[in-house]
């Protein structure tokens, strides 16, 4: 997909406080970031200018493709859909594990960039026949005020909107977007704070209360896990989080364990054993998680979603291909148990 080149463009950044002597904080996310002037936020998408808080790159996506949905993962997501993907550098989280580090770690003004507004970000979804759009690849919280704006537009539209997040945002801007959200992926990296803070710099709290958010308003959610060696993958661990899920009414959200393959500063580490992927799903079902499934890894066939009742397969998938779906109208089509979820 090739478009023109633009110079980075700037937008008075939504959720800011403006403090003594021209320096403002960020409220868009638990860092409530205080900058001086010229000063750049934790996430390198946000700059103090003269006093008042701006996001850099606005209308500047670094990243543009069409996908399958299951790629976000979205598995009970309207399957076999293809999905228009956008990304902006920056992310307000530092995680070891990244595999995007080079658009992630980088500042809007770094990368080479496409030119669109809003509008121009839903025709060009027009132009290749898809009409789902997805926050990706980045945070996409740090480019809050393009996906609002490209998000409401979208509803006006008709088009469904997907963010795939880390969950590390305040609760008044999520709120405030969840009316223009069909569907969310959350990268749940563990339940442990001290894991949480190590492995991405920021804090595990923040990221329960986006998904206690996103339940309550209803919003579609599926819940990411990568299950990195020595860090995440410990039994106890994923007990923990498990029982949590279930304790916490998640036992309905599709969970999906993703096979870590080394990168950025963990390139050392070895992937995922399959075992280990193969135990954290059969730990996640004795739990009462109703739908786990296995990414990263197609060789295991922990992609296809069985009834919990009956027990027979209702989506048969293989890699990002929906090979076969016999769920209708939101039911089994064995034997009618209702299979959560947004099919058609």
């Amino acid at each position: 997909m090739s478009l023109p080149d633009s110079e980075s463009s700037t937008r008075l950044a939504l959720y800011q406080e403006r403090l003594p002597g021209n320096a403002v904080r960020c409220l868009l996310c638990p860092h409530r970031c205080v900058l001086q002037e010229w000063r750049i936020g934790i996430c390198h998408a946000r700059i103090n200018r003269w006093g008042e808080l701006y996001t850099l790159g606005y209308g500047n996506p670094c990243s543009l493709a069409v996908d399958p949905i299951e790629k976000k993962p979205l598995f009970h997501f309207l399957p076999g859909r293809k999905i228009f993907s956008m990304a902006m550098a920056g992310c307000n989280l530092r995680c070891l594990n990244c595999q995007n580090w080079e658009i992630s770690q980088s500042s809007p003004d770094d990368l080479k960039k496409y030119n669109l507004t809003p509008e121009e970000v839903l025709k060009l979804a027009e132009e290749h026949h898809v009409d789902c759009i997805a926050f990706t690849y980045t945070e996409p919280s740090v480019f809050y005020e393009y996906v609002f704006d490209i998000a409401k537009i979208a509803h006006d539209k008709g088009f469904k909107t997907v963010l795939v997040t880390n969950g590390y945002i305040n609760e008044k801007p999520l709120l405030e977007l969840c009316p223009y959200l069909d569907a969310v992926n959350v990268d749940l990296k563990c339940i442990r704070d001290d894991v949480y803070r190590r492995l991405s710099g920021g804090n595990l709290q923040p990221v329960i209360d986006t998904l206690k958010i996103l339940k309550a308003q209803g919003v579609w959610l599926e819940i990411t896990n990568l299950l990195v060696p020595g860090i995440t993958d410990r039994s106890e661990m994923i007990h923990e989080m498990c029982d949590w899920l279930v304790e916490n009414g998640f036992e309905d959200t599709p969970l999906h364990f993703s096979r870590f393959f080394p990168a950025y500063k963990l390139d050392h580490l070895k992937p995922t054993p399959e075992d280990i992927l193969l135990q954290a799903k059969k730990m996640a079902e004795t739990a009462g998680i109703k739908y786990v499934y296995i990414g990263n890894d197609p060789d295991l066939n922990g992609e296809n979603t069985f009834c919990p009742k009956c027990k027979h397969m209702v989506v048969e998938r293989s890699g990002y291909v929906v090979r076969q779906n016999v769920v209708q109208d939101g039911m089994c089509h064995f034997c009618g148990e209702r299979i959560p979820g947004v099919w058609s």
